[in-house]
């Protein structure tokens, strides 16, 4: 099994140090590690922001609005989904482009099916 690094581009929403924020997409980092844990996902934001949460959440959010607490994920429109992190710092909405993110699951998938049997 091997480590499955996307990198995506997103606009990134935050309650925190709005004034630096220019509208422009920024590069994210999606990355899947079946050795670490063959159910989580990480996405990599700029800075020292970086989330782990279960890989089914970032799947069932492409369809439905999905979790609570931390991290929710939810459709936005017909080719654009949103991640919601929320931590003591604050609220970081992240917005991506659906087939980015349905690339990378697919990708994931791919990475932990058994090779011949």
């Amino acid at each position: 099994m091997s480590v499955v690094e996307q990198y995506a581009r997103a606009h990134i929403v935050t309650d925190e140090d709005v004034d630096r924020l220019d509208g422009d997409a920024v590069p994210v980092v999606l990355r899947y590690d079946p050795e670490s844990d063959p159910r989580a996902v990480r996405i990599d934001l700029p800075g020292p922001h970086e989330w782990t949460f279960e890989r089914e959440l970032l799947e069932q959010g492409l369809r439905a609005p999905a979790g609570s607490g931390e991290v929710r994920v939810w459709p936005c429109g017909r080719v654009q989904a949103v991640v919601e992190f929320h931590s003591e710092q604050g609220v970081s909405v992240v917005q991506f482009e659906t087939k980015a993110i349905m690339r990378f699951l697919r990708r994931t998938y791919m990475a932990t099916e058994p090779v011949g049997t």
